[in-house]
């Protein structure tokens, strides 16, 4: 019976993940509406296919070395105990990474009874694993539209998608990684792993890249370039919450025995678990999901004074503040959280714009990035004293631990795309010159843009300087 019961789990773990898997795609159709919602026509096409072909290049990245290094570099390597790890059913040779229906394979490097699990489990963990990356990459293109050249964003996408985000999620988002073990981080649903990262990076691309033409007046102060179709911006980003739902259920691992978990987990009783094997419940995050999303709804409506744009994005700042600690919230907590930090993240994007002139395009920085700091540094006050594990030995919760683990995230964002973008910018390949910025990204053919240069008369020329 025992055999029965593990043999339907591990189908119904299978199932589960797929379907996350199906439901985190929406976030990308989402992604597509709201940066085309937010771009002006003469950029529409180049901003769709901006995002788009970030799809396959960190798909096929991720399949040759992202899903690897999450399991290879728990240990820092070396800041705990051991180098490398071994993660022989991760690298892209492996019979487990394919169709393998053949069962246990003693040649495999892997136990014969981890064979037998991965070969029906790693696809869909490697897909769910893989939406987590294109999200972080997409997180990052928003932030750029109008002016960065598409072989750039891809550049950055492929380095944040499958490899940076990745590495921080070896760290701390894996339930041996060394920041759970040292430090006491908790981020159950990514508000520093994926979004602290990405807003991270956005920020350094941006800073190299520059304002759009006439987003900044010639005494400094900027202009607001409103979204071109509210409807669109609107559609998409009601997507991105449907696929965000998904994302927080294949943030969870849906039934475990107890036994299995070193018996750390006391009862008899199967679990669902967070990421980290703590015990949670689909149905604690489904209350805190909504309850964060609702309190960033009202707050940013308030905030924004009615702002639809704003309104929205501060629904979803709302989610992403509330999510590193959406597994052990009260739903009253997570509500609050979800009002307090879009409120900051609001404030803190119109104070950067003015002070420094960073021309973020759909405030990404804010909602990812900002929100996503203040989520995790919020958790570690909020969840003080709380275990970070079932495993003996490991550092519980606590406000330094996170204080710091999100000071690294993003840092693991900021730095490499600020090398990238630094070198991509000397070598002239970073922004699209001047007079395609002025008529358009979209037109692809010399004909095509000659003509459109001959449209642009001196007084449109005039206002975009």
């Amino acid at each position: 019976m025992g055999d029965n019961i593990t043999t339907l789990n591990v189908i119904f773990t299978e199932f589960y993940y797929w379907v996350t898997v199906v439901f985190m795609f929406l976030i990308h159709a989402g992604f597509c509406m709201y940066e085309v919602g937010a771009s002006r026509r003469k950029n529409h096409m180049h901003t769709l296919m901006k995002n788009t072909m970030a799809i396959p290049l960190v798909t096929i990245t991720f399949y040759f070395f992202g899903w690897w290094i999450y399991f290879a570099f728990i240990n820092g390597p070396g800041i705990v105990e051991g180098g490398i790890a071994a993660a022989e059913f991760a690298k892209p040779w492996s019979p487990l990474m394919a169709t393998h229906l053949s069962g246990p394979d003693p040649t495999m490097g892997v136990s014969e009874a981890d064979a037998a699990l991965w070969h029906r489990l790693n696809g869909v963990f490697w897909a769910a694993f893989l939406l987590f990356s294109i999200t972080t990459a997409s997180i990052v293109s928003g932030a750029v539209i109008e002016r960065a050249r598409m072989s750039a964003f891809w550049m950055v996408a492929v380095l944040i998608g499958s490899v940076a985000w990745i590495i921080d999620a070896s760290w701390g988002w894996h339930p041996s990684g060394w920041m759970v073990k040292l430090l006491g981080y908790h981020d159950a649903y990514a508000s520093g792993v994926v979004h602290a990262i990405a807003g991270g990076a956005a920020l350094a691309f941006l800073i190299v890249l520059g304002p759009r033409i006439g987003k900044f007046r010639a005494d400094g102060t900027p202009r607001d370039i409103p979204p071109h179709n509210p409807w669109l911006v609107t559609i998409g980003l009601f997507l991105i919450y449907t696929g965000f739902w998904g994302f927080y259920a294949a943030c969870n691992i849906p039934m475990i025995d107890p036994g299995t978990i070193a018996g750390q987990i006391t009862g008899e009783t199967w679990t669902t678990t967070n990421i980290y094997l703590t015990p949670t419940s689909l149905s604690a995050i489904t209350f805190n999901f909504l309850m964060s999303l609702s309190g960033g709804l009202l707050a940013g409506y308030v905030i924004s004074k009615g702002n639809p744009f704003w309104t929205y994005s501060a629904g979803l700042c709302g989610i992403i503040g509330a999510s590193a600690g959406n597994d052990l919230y009260h739903p009253i907590q997570a509500m609050f959280i979800g009002a307090i930090v879009p409120c900051i993240s609001y404030k803190l994007h119109y104070w950067v714009e003015r002070r420094f002139k960073i021309d973020d395009a759909v405030g990404a920085v804010a909602v990812h990035g900002y929100g996503g700091f203040l989520g995790v540094v919020i958790a570690g006050f909020m969840l003080w004293g709380q275990p970070s594990s079932p495993y003996e030995g490991y550092a519980a919760i606590n406000p330094l631990g996170n204080f710091i683990g999100a000071c690294i995230m993003v840092a693991l964002g900021f730095i490499p795309t600020f090398i990238l973008a630094k070198i991509l910018n000397g070598a002239n390949l970073l922004r699209v010159p001047r007079e395609v910025e002025l008529v358009g990204l979209d037109f692809q053919d010399r004909e095509a843009y000659d003509a459109a240069v001959a449209d642009v008369t001196a007084a449109e020329r005039a206002m975009v300087k």
